[in-house]
């Protein structure tokens, strides 16, 4: 079975998309269309990074639609805002 291919909003070209669409409702889809599977893993990183920094609790209905708003940011619109006062962990040399 050949692997479904997307054209990758985030980087610009053909890579492999994912399996199923990742959120419930248009946005998901929208996503599955136009996502590849190398993007949605950086996603999951900013996910991870924010969960932790705003302490969000994913299961409450305020913060999937936190998550929500920042996930099409960051696909869709121009990138998700990292919490004040963020700084990216260093490279290790």
């Amino acid at each position: 079975m050949a692997e479904r291919m997307v054209k990758c909003i985030k980087f610009g070209r053909e890579l492999p998309g994912l399996d199923e669409p990742p959120w419930a409702g248009s946005l998901g889809q929208r996503i599955y269309d136009n996502v590849s599977r190398e993007a949605w893993k950086l996603w999951l990183e900013q996910l991870k990074m924010m969960i932790n920094e705003y302490r969000l609790n994913p299961s409450t209905k305020e913060a999937q639609e936190f998550i929500s708003q920042q996930m099409e940011q960051f696909f869709f619109g121009e990138g998700a805002q990292l919490p004040p006062g963020y700084v990216p962990p260093q490279k290790k040399k």
